[in-house]
């Protein structure tokens, strides 16, 4: 009896101190997901281009950049500076795999919208 006294008290004891009621529930934030936009889209006009495609969409680039069958294509405007990566993919023409994007000081900006404003640029 005073065995299973002493095994219930320490039982009890920590029973006293749960509180009452349920512990309330906080509600955590949906993570976030991007939301395709029309920015976004613009990636889709420069990855898997060849070069021809890009000069066609820029104008000419500010640098060409060759190393063994690679190759970076870099465009610029007064909003950004956008480096194009191309890679050659078995036998055929090298296309753009990569995309990089800052700012004029060399802060960073987003890759699809630095696209977006070197198209801008373009038509006017």
């Amino acid at each position: 009896m005073i065995r299973a006294t002493l095994i219930l008290l320490p039982a009890l004891a920590l029973t006293a101190c749960a509180g009452e009621g349920p512990v309330p529930r906080t509600r955590m934030p949906a993570p976030y997901v991007p939301v395709p936009t029309a920015a976004a889209a613009g990636l889709d006009r420069v990855i898997g281009q060849p070069a021809g495609a890009l000069i066609g969409l820029f104008g000419q680039p500010a640098a060409d950049i060759r190393e063994g069958s690679a190759r970076k294509l870099q465009f610029g405007n007064a909003t950004c500076v956008l480096d194009a990566y191309l890679y050659p993919k078995g036998a055929g023409e090298p296309l753009v795999t990569y995309v990089d994007a800052r700012q004029n000081d060399g802060s960073p900006v987003d890759r699809a919208s630095c696209v977006g404003a070197l198209q801008v640029g373009r038509r006017r």
